[in-house]
């Protein structure tokens, strides 16, 4: 069973990750409202189970500004959804706040012999071109954790690159720990957190794929 994004931040907030602030706009005007909510910029992408890739189904746009844009953006993402798959279950456009900072995947998954294991990298669309990612059997400890994040090949830009700060390399393993505990405790069968952003003022996870 795969669960809708609600359910998936609910299930990642239970566990103490912390989220991008999100609602869930059904029409244009809602939309307006709760972009003047969180703040502008905002992120705006479609919320449905049949679109899983929105960069390439451009069916998200960031960087909006106002309310004229969040009315285009509403348009064009359900314009794309559509067109990408004219009968694909549409629950709405998700509002989302505008988080920076660099892009990390912790992900999950059973397998066949080992049981849950846990992984991270590079994330958003680095993930398959890099293929940069460090993999734990659960559960995990903080040396597990702390281990992971210094194995990929990301971390030397985490650490701090060409004179931008470090992230908050304890909040990724902290992340990485709490999401050990839903691998083992959820009877998750494919979990993603992709991307987790990750910056020198923290981590939020900005889209979240669960399947139990």
């Amino acid at each position: 069973m795969k669960l809708d994004q609600s359910e998936c931040k609910k299930l990642t907030r239970k566990y103490g990750i912390p989220t991008a602030k999100e609602f869930l706009a059904k029409k244009p005007e809602q939309a307006i409202e709760f972009a003047k909510k969180i703040g502008y910029p905002v992120v705006m992408k479609i919320d449905s189970e049949d679109v899983v890739h929105k960069t390439e189904t451009k069916t998200v746009v960031t960087n909006i500004k106002n309310k004229e844009e969040v009315l285009e953006a509403f348009e064009k993402i359900i314009r794309n959804a559509k067109k990408h798959k004219p009968k694909a279950k549409i629950r709405g456009v998700i509002v989302q706040e505008h988080v920076e900072g660099y892009e990390t995947i912790v992900g999950g998954k059973i397998d066949p012999q080992f049981g849950p294991i846990i992984l991270f990298g590079a994330g958003g669309i680095f993930t398959e071109v890099l293929k940069d990612v460090a993999i734990r059997i659960c559960p995990i400890e903080k040396e597990d954790a702390e281990e992971m994040v210094g194995e990929v090949r990301y971390s030397k830009i985490l650490k701090g690159f060409r004179g931008e700060p470090p992230v908050k390399i304890n909040e990724i393993t902290d992340i990485l720990l709490r999401a050990s505990k839903i691998m083992m405790k959820e009877k998750v069968k494919e979990m993603d957190i992709n991307p987790l952003i990750v910056s020198h003022k923290g981590a939020k996870a900005v889209d979240v794929r669960i399947i139990k």
